[in-house]
């Protein structure tokens, strides 16, 4: 895709110690559902249940990344891509969640480790990408306070087999969107819906990062330890005192219920009441138990979303007005194409006294992308990266502490309750054959990475 020499963007200007790379997660990828003594996930027996996923696919063979890996790696390799983020499958390496060791799921790891490092990548681990082992959840899962045990011990196994060699640490993905879709809505797995659900499950969450971050920094001392959060930048629907009040709930929801508490502000009640609820399962001491000092924090954003009031939606007051109706540019997720929303949220949480830095550990899209005459074109995504890094670099350029820059993903994956349809990778996955293909995307990345 040829962009105009205006827009032009260089690797250099974003500095030389800035970050490149691009990010994965287990589930998505690896398949081997029930190789090698993996126990169960919540999203093995979720995916099972009919009318769970879109199309009723499942992930037990995914793009099979668990048999294909040293492939892959090379294809990381080939596209000039210096960080990989990857996630370790907790029932993998714990098929009972806490207990006996997998050593299997351990072997697997180290080779996907070892692997990286002989092709001159670094590994960054994520520890929890959502595959909550089953049997854990047979207990409650989030909703029960036992979880911030079960967490520490499964991040010491995994900070005693793999810290040698991983530098680079994030303890959680997207709580919100674990506990919010998989515990409030229902949608993900495992399933379940309402208040006493989520409300729970949030406030084990938020003990159990920090808790992980205490024993990963016990254990390596010198590792580079952050955690993630999902966000979208939040604008009213109208300049009308409701509007602005449901944008404002909508953000305390959306936004600041994970970081605040993890920096010592606790939770924002004030302006999201419902929180006030939260006090049946807050004990003595918590408060510092939520904090931790993390060394980074990984933004996830994607799109922005637009907000108005309503009286028909419980205890948030407030609805998201859908991209579809508002006449604006769509991924294939119906997501609006906003490149600044980016921008926006890099300011916000960058003016946060207690980040100390930030890496934008996941930005993508997916698109409706066909491979013909054995080329995939995807400009729309080009031009989707290059503009949001535009964003990222002005942000950079006025003070905010970014560092680095890793696209979400590198292969075509399932995409959880939407299934396989949406594609957001670098590379195409023929998902019959399992044939890759690099798309025009991997091609501009890796000349953009080379300078």
């Amino acid at each position: 895709m040829e962009l105009k020499d205006t827009d032009l963007l260089s690797r250099d200007q974003f500095g030389e110690s800035f970050k490149w790379g691009v990010s994965t997660a287990a589930y998505q990828i690896e398949g081997g559902h029930d190789a090698d003594e993996k126990g169960l996930s919540v999203w093995d027996v979720f995916t099972a249940k009919n009318g769970s996923i879109a199309n009723g696919h499942n992930a037990n063979m995914a793009c099979d990344f668990y048999n294909r890996y040293p492939q892959d790696i090379a294809l990381v390799k080939e596209l000039n891509i210096p960080n990989l983020r990857f996630s370790l499958s907790w029932p993998r390496i714990l098929p009972d969640g806490t207990g006996k060791i997998n050593q299997k799921g351990i072997d697997f790891y180290n080779s996907v480790i070892d692997s990286c490092l002989e092709n001159g990548i670094e590994p960054w681990l994520t520890l929890y990408h959502w595959d909550l082992p089953h049997e854990l959840e047979l207990k409650g899962g989030w909703t029960n306070r036992d979880i911030i045990s079960w967490f520490a011990e499964y991040t010491e196994v995994c900070a005693k087999n793999f810290g040698d060699r991983v530098k680079h640490w994030m303890v959680m993905n997207e709580p919100m969107v674990f506990t919010g879709a998989g515990y409030f809505l229902g949608l993900h797995a495992p399933g379940k819906k309402g208040l006493p659900n989520f409300l729970p499950a949030a406030h084990h969450a938020i003990l159990s990062m920090a808790e992980g971050g205490r024993v990963l920094r016990s254990l390596l001392p010198n590792a580079e330890i952050g955690t993630t959060f999902s966000c979208s930048y939040i604008e009213p629907y109208t300049a009308s005192p409701k509007d602005f009040a449901a944008a404002k709930r909508a953000d305390a929801l959306l936004n600041r219920l994970f970081i605040e508490p993890v920096l010592g502000l606790g939770y924002p009640r004030e302006d999201l009441p419902v929180l006030k609820k939260l006090h049946k399962y807050i004990k003595p001491g918590d408060e510092e138990l939520m904090k931790f000092d993390f060394d980074f924090i990984g933004v996830q954003n994607y799109t922005r979303e637009i907000v108005k009031h309503s009286i028909f939606v419980p205890y948030l007051n407030a609805v998201l007005v859908k991209a579809q109706n508002r006449k604006v540019p769509l991924t294939a997720m119906g997501w609006e194409v906003f490149p600044p929303s980016i921008y926006h949220m890099l300011k916000k949480y960058g003016a946060y006294e207690g980040i100390k830095k930030i890496y934008i550990t996941e930005n993508g899209a997916a698109f409706p992308d066909q491979p013909v005459n054995g080329e995939v074109k995807d400009d729309d995504r080009i031009k989707y990266i290059h503009d949001h890094l535009k964003q990222v670099l002005n942000a950079k350029n006025e003070g905010v502490n970014v560092q680095g820059y890793f696209v979400w993903t590198l292969l075509d994956n399932f995409e959880w309750a939407e299934g396989y349809h949406p594609r957001f990778g670098l590379v195409h996955v023929d998902f019959d054959t399992q044939q890759r293909l690099i798309k025009a995307s991997g091609h501009w990345y890796r000349s953009f990475l080379q300078g």
